[in-house]
């Protein structure tokens, strides 16, 4: 293909894929182009649509899009049918315009290889709703018809991640077609360096990875940094290591274009022609999406030399991480790149003024390019508008753990964790009550229920003891044990700590063996102040980000559940039943209806009793697994003290 030598060849050819686009008047959109989707059989369902539209004559009247992650993974496979949406040709279109054409879908859930042929025959046919497939509201139980009535969309502000509806992520032309690389046109044809970094800087777009620096004062200081041989480096960080968090591989998976798009701006901006991504390896599809991007960009003249005639040259390169949680910290993953160990440096020396091999280099990470050519296409307003003084935008976050509708979610900064969890997380599962929520990876911190009305932002957070992080958001009920959680994450911090420092090395083992013991039910009231002693050591002396957040799940579990940690000390009682050593399960003989069970699971066999009688738990024998806790139908099963 030719390279494109212009912004005007550029318009050009997104009127012809525009209109190539709009030719069939019904869409079907499955999203197979995401780990979590292909792992529920999305591939399945997208072949057997491809398959029966054929037999059915129907291929040239509806398009089958096979897209991204559509944030809600809990409802996988999903399939969304809808006329050809009227705001489609705006890639950066307004909420008001996204929310009409949303009310016109119909959205189907969980829908299997079989249920394709009756969704062409009834719904695409007949325009006939198949009931089953609806989303159930998990606390009003209403079946919703339309992506738009469905609770976990309805406070959502897709700005970033509602562009992977309206793509396949495998062809640029699909991203062009909406607008995609405009921005970039726009910021070469008409912006200097210099105005496009005051347009950033007066967004008020902070850093997504979880520091939240002001993007714009990055990129002015990188540019302004001395460099003798004029060479800088772009690098987005893709290291996303926070368990249970993958907002950084949907957004690489559903819309690489969107990324790169932002990297070549931020490269006119601070003078850079070199860039990379820092990939982790355990990311397959996000690094096969991304390498596919690139070739194609290159080939449009949108990468490479003399992007789009504008005599800008950049390169990217994508760079495989091996999995190191201390990667994700910038000096870490700047000496990974180089071939080195990843190990933290001291922060006295920016990396904007020498990072990767001593040259000012700009490290954003996935979601904060992602941001960019939204903001210099509609303006620096339109971003303004959305969130709270200090935090502007949007935040998109990994909702997983004792929740109903477990995804991402990508919601307007200010927004409160109630709003986050009972609306569009539809509450606890099961009846149970709410006990905590952990923000920001492990090294984020618990807030308690009377902290629910709290507003996400990156100041609120981490003035109540946790953090943004780069947006993990891990919901837990009554039966978690605060104790257990702590000396989980930290456990986690300690095999993924460097070693480098001892602060972190040895304060975050010595925690750690303190929680142990507490878990055992050997703790001491005064091993409380020795943990806030060395969190406080912590914060303080550090060499990373790693060390100095590490006593966060410690450090505010001690302020909002400093009860639960009394008990299993005085006590010698996990309340949550979760620390084996500090409780039993006993069998509550006017419940138990002698079904037996509770018996033929048990793994030991330390569970006895006739059929229609009261069993009994030998206490030698039990493990406390939990399996007939989790089987019993009557509740006749009980966690008790010792």
């Amino acid at each position: 293909m030719n390279r494109l030598g212009s912004s005007q060849e550029l318009a050009q050819l997104r009127a012809t894929f525009e209109t190539q686009s709009s030719q069939k008047p019904i869409e079907v959109i499955i999203s197979t182009h995401a780990s979590c989707c292909l792992l529920r059989g999305s591939q399945a369902v997208a072949d057997a649509f491809q398959a029966e539209l054929a037999r059915a004559g129907l291929t040239e009247q509806v398009n089958v899009r096979l897209t991204g992650c559509l944030g809600f993974c809990e409802i996988e496979p999903m399939v969304i049918i809808a006329p050809q949406k009227e705001c489609e040709s705006s890639t950066f279109a307004s909420k008001e315009c996204e929310s009409s054409t949303f009310a016109s879908n119909v959205l189907y859930q969980k829908v299997t290889p079989e249920d394709v042929r009756p969704i062409i025959s009834d719904t695409i046919q007949q325009q006939q709703i198949i009931e089953r497939l609806l989303y159930v509201e998990p606390l009003t139980k209403e079946k919703k018809v339309g992506k738009a009535d469905v609770s976990f969309y309805q406070k959502q502000y897709r700005l970033v991640s509602g562009l992977n509806e309206y793509l396949n992520p495998r062809r640029i032309e699909d991203y062009i077609a909406i607008g995609g690389y405009s921005a970039l046109a726009k910021v070469l044809d008409s912006l200097s360096p210099e105005e496009v970094i005051e347009a950033i800087k007066a967004s008020g777009l902070r850093g997504r990875g979880g520091g939240g620096f002001p993007t714009g004062r990055k990129w002015e200081t990188c540019r302004k940094a001395e460099s003798e041989d004029g060479v800088r480096y772009i690098i987005c960080n893709a290291d996303e290591g926070d368990p249970g968090a993958y907002m950084d591989r949907s957004v690489l998976e559903g819309n690489p274009h969107s990324v790169l798009e932002g990297m070549i701006i931020a490269s006119y901006a601070v003078g850079s022609h070199e860039g990379y991504v820092y990939v982790r390896a355990e990311y397959p599809l996000a690094v096969e999406h991304l390498n596919l991007a690139l070739a194609q960009a290159e080939n449009y003249g949108l990468l490479g030399h003399n992007i789009l005639g504008s005599g800008h040259d950049f390169s990217i390169h994508v760079a495989k991480g091996a999995g190191a949680f201390v990667c994700g910290e910038s000096t870490a993953l700047m000496a990974s790149l180089e071939g080195r160990v990843g190990r933290p440096r001291a922060k006295y020396v920016h990396t904007v003024e020498r990072g990767l091999w001593n040259k000012p280099s700009c490290l954003n990470n996935v979601e904060t390019f992602a941001n960019v050519p939204r903001i210099l296409e509609k303006g620096v307003d339109c971003f303004r508008q959305i969130g709270t003084e200090g935090s502007k935008g949007t935040k998109i976050f990994s909702l997983v753990g004792k929740i109903h509708n477990t995804g991402l979610v990508e919601v307007p900064m200010g927004i409160s964790l109630r709003e986050i969890i009972f609306e569009l997380g539809g509450g606890i599962p099961k009846g149970k009550k709410f006990k905590a929520v952990q923000t920001g990876g492990p090294s984020g911190g618990c807030l308690p229920e009377k902290l629910l009305d709290l507003h996400v932002d990156f100041d609120e957070l981490s003035k109540a003891g946790s953090m943004m992080g780069s947006g993990g958001m891990i919901v837990m009920d009554e039966d978690t044990c605060m104790v257990d959680v702590a000396r989980y994450f930290l456990n986690f911090l300690k095999g993924e700590s460097c070693g480098k420092c001892v602060p972190c090395r040895e304060g975050v083992r010595r925690m750690l063996q303190i929680l142990e013991r507490i878990c055992h039910g050997q703790g001491q009231e005064e091993d409380l102040a020795t943990l806030e002693e060395l969190g406080e050591y912590l914060k303080d002396s550090a060499l990373c980000a790693l060390g100095t957040t590490a006593a966060n799940p410690v450090l505010s579990t001690l302020t909002y559940f400093r009860d639960e940690y009394l008990t299993h000390i005085r006590e010698k009682y996990c309340p949550a039943g979760v620390c084996k050593d500090l409780f039993q399960f006993k069998i509550a003989p006017e419940a138990c209806t002698g079904c037996g069970v509770c018996r033929k699971q048990c793994p030991t066999a330390a569970i006895s009793g006739e059929r229609k009688a009261v069993h009994i738990i030998d206490q030698a024998t039990c493990i406390r697994c939990g399996v007939c806790y989790d089987v019993c139908r009557f509740d006749a099963i009980r966690k008790a003290r010792l």
